[in-house]
Order: structure tokens, then C-alpha cells, then sequence
């Protein structure tokens, strides 16, 4: 079993060390006896999107944001048809805002995003670091991360997760959050947020294995001390919501 994972800009889209959710996903995935070929596209060149069974990207700069979305607009027929043929995508941080129709920055502008969604961002003059607890009817236990956006996504009829304990939404405190459709997913949660769910990190084993038509795992691995590290965040987090 062989799978290929491709990473956007890691040089500039990997702000808060984001690198981290493709090498503990990369080791769930050895530890299942996969084989995975971790490929990097570097600002100016052109994405392998054809050979590529899931695309990630991390959080940037607004900067370097706008430098990947003006790297991958004229690629974005082929990322299309990889997720057409079934390629899982996950954006993650403000990557998640390509996904979008436009993000208008602080002066106004309007950058065209890659249209995958019919959602847009604004950004604002605010920044709203914090901690968060997300909930999601995908699988069965809370995601914990950190969250520090400076903008309001409007418009996203398919959240990844339907409500936050703690932490601001897509427009609102404990509003709905990311974005969610079929295989194409994005979350405003940055730094390495597979690194501390496993259960994200399992969901996302289970759909790369339903995509190549493998059989279910029996059994997802855990690596040591990362269950029990969740667990102590959880609470932590669940005792500073006030529940």
C-alpha cells in the first residue's frame, strides 16, 4: 500500500509548525504498514496535484498567503480534478480561506481565491488569538488546538465542525467553524492539530483508505503519550470554558 501526500509551500505556509501534521499522519499511516512519499511544492513551481492522494496546506503571513493563492490560481483546473478523482485536501489556519471565493484584505482589495467553496473572508484589524474546543458530528470526541485569525469567513453552508466550546467561529464565539465538503476540508486551527487529536488524525486514515479502496483499518495506532496528552488538554480547556 503506497500513498503520496503533497505539501503546499511548507517554506512559507507552515507558520506555527504545521510540518508536524504530515509527519505524525505520516507515521499513523507507516504504522498501518503504508507506504508514504511526502512531496514538497516550492513557490514557483508547478503542484504534482495528478499524483497526489492528499494535499495539505498550513498558515501563513497575509502575506504569504496571498504569494500561494497567486502561486495556485493557475493550477487550479488541476487541483480540481484531483479532488474530483477523490484526493483528500486539507487547509489548514488561513490556508483554509483559499478555499473560498475572495478574501478582501484591510484596504479593500479583493483577492480571487480558488473557488471551491462559495464562501468569502474579510479580514479585519482585530486578531483573536485563543484556545479552542471544536465539535464536530464527523467523529466522536472534541478537537483541541489554538486559533489566532485576524478575519470573518462568511457564507460556509458545511462547517467541519457545528459548534466551539471555546474559541471564535467562522463569524462568531462558538459559532460554527472550517469548512466541510465530501473530501475538501478546512479549519482555521493552526499548528499541529493532528499532532494533538487522534481522532482527526484517525478520520483522516479512514477516508485516505475509503479513497484507494483498501480495506478499513481494524485498528487505528496510537503513538506514545498522545492520547493521554489530548486527554489533559481537554480538560484543561473544558475547566477554562466552564464546563
Amino acid at each position: 500500500m503506497e500513498l503520496t501526500i503533497l505539501h503546499l509551500y511548507p517554506e512559507f505556509m507552515s507558520l506555527y509548525g504545521e510540518y508536524a501534521n504530515l509527519a505524525v499522519l505520516r507515521r499513523h499511516l507507516e504504522a498501518l504498514g503504508v507506504t508514504v512519499s511526502l512531496q514538497a511544492a516550492a513557490a514557483g513551481e508547478a503542484p504534482d496535484f495528478a499524483g497526489a492522494d492528499m494535499i495539505y496546506m498550513g498558515a501563513g503571513t497575509e502575506r504569504g498567503q496571498k504569494r500561494a493563492m497567486e502561486g495556485l490560481l493557475p493550477h487550479r483546473d488541476a487541483l480540481l480534478a484531483a479532488v474530483d478523482r477523490g484526493a483528500l485536501v486539507l487547509f489548514t489556519g488561513n490556508a483554509m480561506e483559499l478555499l473560498g471565493m475572495s478574501v478582501t484584505d484591510e484596504s479593500g482589495e479583493a483577492w480571487p481565491c480558488l473557488g471551491l467553496a462559495e464562501f468569502t473572508t474579510g479580514e479585519t484589524d482585530r486578531r483573536d488569538p485563543g484556545d479552542v474546543i471544536a465539535h464536530t458530528s464527523l467523529w466522536d470526541s472534541p478537537v483541541v488546538g489554538f486559533m489566532n485569525k485576524c478575519s470573518v469567513t462568511r457564507g460556509v453552508e458545511t462547517p467541519l465542525f457545528d459548534r466551539l466550546s471555546l474559541g471564535l467561529g467562522n463569524q462568531v464565539e462558538h459559532g460554527p467553524e472550517g469548512y466541510a465538503s465530501g473530501n475538501v476540508l478546512g479549519t482555521h486551527i493552526t499548528g499541529p492539530v493532528l499532532v494533538k487529536n487522534p481522532d482527526f488524525t484517525g478520520f483522516l486514515i479512514r477516508r485516505l483508505f475509503e479513497a484507494k479502496g483498501w480495506a478499513a483499518p481494524e485498528a487505528l495506532p496510537d503513538l506514545p503519550y498522545e492520547r493521554e496528552a489530548y486527554e489533559v488538554t481537554l480538560r484543561e480547556l473544558t475547566a477554562r470554558a466552564g464546563g
